[in-house]
């Protein structure tokens, strides 16, 4: 399979060093990528071929990944449509719908949307996808291969979940450094210094991840198995609930989801 990235920035560089990690073949993926800097760490990093501009022989090619910002997109990929034959079109740009899209690649049809995040830099992320009706169980499969490459993946039927989407798994790493930044400020508050704080939140963190990813029961039931009453950690889950922590990230994925959708109608009508 013949790739090519629009975009060579830094999820274009996971999604490349993951595929090439996976079995793919430097020969069969190309860059088009203005910086020249970026082109030349591609090149040096993965053996991959870079293109400063959309040059014809960049588009003969399967399944084109469209990486760059969502703003620059619709200029981006002007040059594009007059390429398209049969390809596969995957967008991993945040908040840009299929339709938006289609419009902006004069009514192309076989594009899939995908939402990958930050995790993917080391392998470890989770994509959602979604896919236009005009691509086939071959496209999917295709466009699903690429972004395992990074971690798992998962199909949404209604685009419009792709909001909420963004909002948990996107966004989500953020909650979750901002909880261990939290952790850390309170372990250097009790004594310890930065390196022994960092230790003690990462693999705190680290670890219950893994044994709720692990386990059977939710983590509901997790949380309450750590709670003895009248102990250490009940007193901490009484503290929090009176700073309102759950139902801040609750409201803060819910901000989320709304950003996106007002990112999406604002694409939409650019």
């Amino acid at each position: 399979m013949r790739i090519t990235f629009l975009g060579g920035g830094n999820m274009a560089n996971a999604l490349i060093g993951g595929m090439l990690d996976q079995g793919f073949v430097a020969d069969d993926i190309q860059v088009v990528e203005l910086s020249a800097d970026n082109r030349e760490n591609l090149r040096r990093s993965y053996g991959v071929s870079c293109h400063a501009a959309a040059e014809l022989a960049a588009w003969s090619c399967d399944l084109i990944v469209l990486a760059v910002k969502p703003q620059q997109m619709k200029a981006a990929v002007q040059p594009l449509r007059r390429h398209l034959k049969e390809q596969l079109v995957v967008s991993i740009a945040a908040g840009l719908r299929l339709e938006t899209l289609s419009d902006w690649l004069g009514g192309y049809r076989r594009l899939v949307r995908t939402m990958p995040n930050t995790p993917a830099l080391i392998g470890a992320g989770i994509t959602g996808l979604c896919a236009l009706s005009e691509v086939d169980e071959v496209g999917r499969l295709a466009a699903e291969r690429v972004l395992r490459s990074v971690g798992t993946t998962f199909w949404i039927a209604d685009e419009a979940r792709m909001d909420a989407v963004t909002a948990i798994s996107g966004s989500g790493p953020a909650y979750v450094f901002l909880f261990i930044e939290a952790l850390q400020e309170a372990a250097r508050e009790m004594g310890f210094d930065e390196e022994d704080a960092a230790r003690l939140a990462i693999e705190t963190t680290l670890g219950a991840a893994r044994l709720a990813a692990q386990s059977d029961v939710p983590a509901a039931t997790l949380r309450e198995r750590v709670t003895s009453k009248g102990g250490t950690t009940e007193a901490a889950l009484r503290a929090m609930a009176g700073a309102g922590v759950k139902a801040g990230i609750v409201a803060g994925a819910k901000a989320a989801a709304a950003r996106g959708r007002e990112l999406g109608d604002q694409l939409g009508a650019a």
